[in-house]
């Protein structure tokens, strides 16, 4: 595929457009010309990149690849005073709408709720993002590609994208003016306008990075309870686990005894927001997990682990793996009032006191309407 482009503007006479190419020697600023050569006709790609600085023609470029311009502009399209989980394919499944959200990295549930207009730059970007991947178009062009995020979430929110997107069986091109992202694309071909080069074949993989896993104390959790889903009181008799990459603090999870029935609980899973969508949840959780399941506990108890949740996303990454196994689900919690009087005829049965003398019988769980669903790790 041979794609030209010729841009024309009118040649201006004024006396500054004069005295600038008096200066500069500068004939005209009113045409811009390239030509590419880009051999993807007849093969089979998912997601192809162009890269290069700013007014080397990537836009022009791209609105050529397609039979039609096909150019997706980041911020079009979002309803003002709508939060961005109405504004996402209004006519499809909501499953499908959260499952996108989770697998660009917006993992963030509160943000779901914000119109888009209030979004950091990092959750528009990943909105927009998320909106791609559900609506799920045939051809697609994305200008701008990470220009407006630190370089932290421009690697991450890449390589959540091209997982996503490549799932979806569609072409995509990425008009990008930032190089360093195109490791994390892992993209089927490159076209470079500075240098007006083609290259491709998949020659470029993601670096690798090490999680390191410490168990902690409960002191780390206020830096990551902010980005919990759920607000919740601590675990009791928990112990504490972060994962950290280079130092930096990424990833946090709780586990604590279910000896009754012979197993051990998970909860309070959180990653940071710019680690959203680089794999990092799972591989931390199954780590912890088979820790678990291998007695490395304080109480040295060999047990399998249960987890629940009501977040989508992480129900749907937790189904796809083959170490887990669904065990129960529920379209809303318990009845209060029972939990309630349970625990009030517990609580006088051994004499629980508050420090004023009062019996404890007040609390109760369950009376909400979140569907959870539990998983059991058989790291089969």
């Amino acid at each position: 595929m041979k794609i030209e482009v010729h841009n024309r503007c009118s040649d201006f006479k004024s006396y500054r457009a004069a005295r600038v190419k008096s200066l500069f020697n500068a004939e005209t600023g009113c045409n811009f010309d390239l030509e590419a050569e880009l051999p993807i006709e007849g093969t089979e790609w998912s997601i192809g990149v162009i890269v290069g600085p700013s007014g080397s023609g990537k836009t022009s470029l791209g609105r050529k690849v397609f039979a039609r311009d096909l150019v997706h502009k980041p911020g079009r399209g979002w309803k003002a005073g709508e939060p961005i989980i109405d504004c996402i394919a209004r006519d499809g499944g909501f499953d499908a709408v959260t499952n996108a959200l989770s697998a660009v990295g917006l993992g963030n549930v509160p943000a779901w709720l914000r119109p888009y207009s209030v979004l950091s730059n990092g959750e528009k970007f990943r909105a927009d993002l998320a909106r791609i991947i559900c609506e799920a178009p045939r051809q697609i062009v994305v200008d701008e590609f990470t220009s407006v995020v630190d370089r932290q979430i421009a690697k991450f929110g890449a390589l959540a994208f091209q997982k996503a997107w490549r799932r979806n069986g569609g072409q995509c091109v990425l008009l990008s003016c930032h190089y360093d992202i195109l490791e994390w694309v892992e993209p089927d071909w490159i076209f470079d306008t500075a240098t007006r080069r083609f290259s491709g074949g998949r020659l470029w993989r993601r670096p690798p990075f090490d999680l390191e896993i410490r168990q902690t104390d409960g002191s780390y959790w206020p830096l990551f309870e902010p980005h919990h889903y759920l607000k919740l009181p601590r675990m009791i008799a928990a112990e504490y686990y972060v994962g950290s990459v280079d130092g930096e603090p990424v990833s946090h999870v709780c586990t604590g005894p279910r000896f009754e029935i012979g197993m051990m609980r998970a909860c309070r899973l959180v990653v940071m927001p710019e680690w959203q969508g680089a794999g990092v949840g799972m591989r931390f959780l199954n780590a912890i997990c088979q820790r678990q399941l291998e007695g490395g506990n304080r109480w040295g108890r060999p047990c399998p682990t249960l987890f629940h949740t009501s977040h989508p996303g992480l129900c749907a990454a937790l189904r796809r793996d083959s170490k887990w196994k669904q065990v129960s689900a529920m379209l809303h919690g318990s009845h209060r009032g029972r939990s309630r009087d349970s625990i009030r005829k517990s609580h006088a049965k051994y004499g629980c006191k508050l420090n004023g003398g009062a019996l404890i019988g007040n609390a109760g769980y369950g009376g909400h309407f979140r569907a959870v669903q539990g998983f059991k790790y058989t790291g089969a």
